[in-house]
């Protein structure tokens, strides 16, 4: 190997050991969200407009308790976030670096 190379090398293996096991954790579980078709459904339909449970179900054509399952998952995740208006909850994005993953690898997929 050339010493450029080498150096190369050398740097890269130090950002691969620089990860820490909190960040591995976290790519990982945001990898996990985003694995699944139904998450990936309420994230997209999310990233267009804020919504309650019911209108996410009704979009989307799932139980209510299929939707608070899967958005409590995505709220400990910090991919969504809700505020109180009177007694409905209405959730919206959190994490524009993950919905834009998220509208990227769609478009990758479309584009098959």
């Amino acid at each position: 190997m050339k010493h450029n190379e080498e150096q190369d090398v050398s740097k890269l293996n130090k950002q691969i050991n620089s990860l820490d096991e909190e960040t591995l954790f976290i790519v990982s579980q945001t990898f996990k969200a985003l694995s699944d078709p139904t998450r990936i459904r309420i994230l997209y339909l999310l990233s267009q407009k804020q919504h309650s449970v019911n209108e996410i179900a009704e979009n989307l054509h799932l139980l209510q308790s299929t939707v608070s399952h899967q958005l409590r998952f995505l709220k400990n995740l910090r991919l969504v976030k809700y505020r109180r208006e009177g007694t409905t909850m209405i959730y919206s994005c959190d994490d524009d670096h993950v919905m834009d993953i998220l509208k990227e690898t769609i478009d990758h997929a479309r584009h098959h």
